[in-house]
C-alpha cells in the first residue's frame, strides 16, 4: 500500500484487511496547477484524497470573482457527502499547486462500505470531525477580531502545511493577498495590517505566499489560545 496514503485520515485505524481493500479501489491521478478537479453545480460521483499539494475551495461571488470558502492539503479529503447526498456539488475544487490525488468513485466506495459494515463508523467519524473543524471556522469568524483571526488561521495552517526549520516553522500557504484575506474572512487590508503587526514583533516572517513563525507560544497567545 501507498505510504502516504496509508498515512491518511480516511486509512488511520481501519483494519489491515479493510484498508487493503479500500485500497484497491483508488485511482490515483497527477493533476496540474490551476487546473479545475471539478465544478460547482457539477454531480458528485467521487471524493478525494491529497496526497500531494494544495487544493482550494471557491464559490463564484461577483462577475470574475470567486470567494476561497478553504485551502485543503495533504491527508485531507474532499467530495466526501457524494457518498452519502448525490446532490450537485456545492463549490469548485481547484489545484493551486501541482496536485497528486486519490478518487474514489461512489459505487466503489458503497459496495466498500457494503462489505465492511463496521467502517461505516470509522466514516462518521471522519464526518465529524470535518463538522467539528467548520463550527471551530464559525466561532473564529463570529467572535474573533482580525488580529485573532489572522493568529488561528497561521496557527492551523502551521499544524496542516508547516515545514519545521531552523528558526521556527515554515507555512507556504500559496495564496495571494486577496485569498489569504477571504480565507481568513476580512479586508486584504486588514490581514495585512495584522500581519505586518506579527512580523514587527518579530513573530512572523513575511515571504511570498510563505510566513514563517519564528515564535509559536506567542503566536497562540495571540490567538487566544495558551495549548
Amino acid at each position: 500500500m501507498d505510504k502516504v496514503l496509508a498515512g491518511t485520515v480516511l486509512f488511520q485505524g481501519l483494519p489491515a484487511d479493510a484498508a487493503e481493500r479500500l485500497y484497491a479501489v483508488a485511482e490515483c491521478s497527477d493533476i496540474p496547477r490551476g487546473d479545475v478537479i471539478f465544478r460547482q453545480g457539477e454531480p458528485g460521483a467521487s471524493m478525494y484524497v491529497i496526497l500531494h499539494g494544495k487544493v482550494r475551495m471557491t464559490r463564484p461571488a461577483d462577475p470574475g470573482r470567486e470567494n476561497l470558502l478553504t485551502l485543503l492539503g495533504p491527508g485531507d479529503l474532499f467530495g466526501e457527502l457524494t457518498l452519502f447526498d448525490p446532490a450537485p456539488r456545492k463549490a469548485t475544487a481547484t489545484a493551486i499547486t501541482d496536485v497528486e490525488i486519490a478518487e474514489f468513485t461512489a459505487s466503489a466506495m458503497k459496495e466498500w462500505l457494503a462489505a465492511e459494515p463496521e467502517a461505516a463508523w470509522h466514516f462518521l467519524r471522519l464526518l465529524a470531525r470535518r463538522l467539528r473543524r467548520v463550527n471551530d471556522t464559525l466561532e473564529n469568524l463570529l467572535f474573533g477580531d482580525v488580529p485573532r483571526r489572522v493568529a488561528r488561521t497561521l496557527i492551523d495552517m502551521a499544524e496542516r502545511f508547516g515545514d519545521p526549520v531552523p528558526d521556527g516553522v515554515r507555512v507556504h500557504h500559496d495564496l495571494t493577498q486577496e485569498q489569504l484575506a477571504q480565507h481568513i474572512g476580512a479586508s486584504r487590508e486588514s490581514v495585512n495590517k495584522a500581519l505586518s503587526e506579527l512580523a514587527a514583533r518579530s513573530i512572523v516572517r513575511l515571504e511570498q505566499k510563505t510566513v514563517v513563525i519564528l515564535d509559536i507560544e506567542r503566536l497562540k497567545r495571540k490567538s487566544g489560545s495558551s495549548g
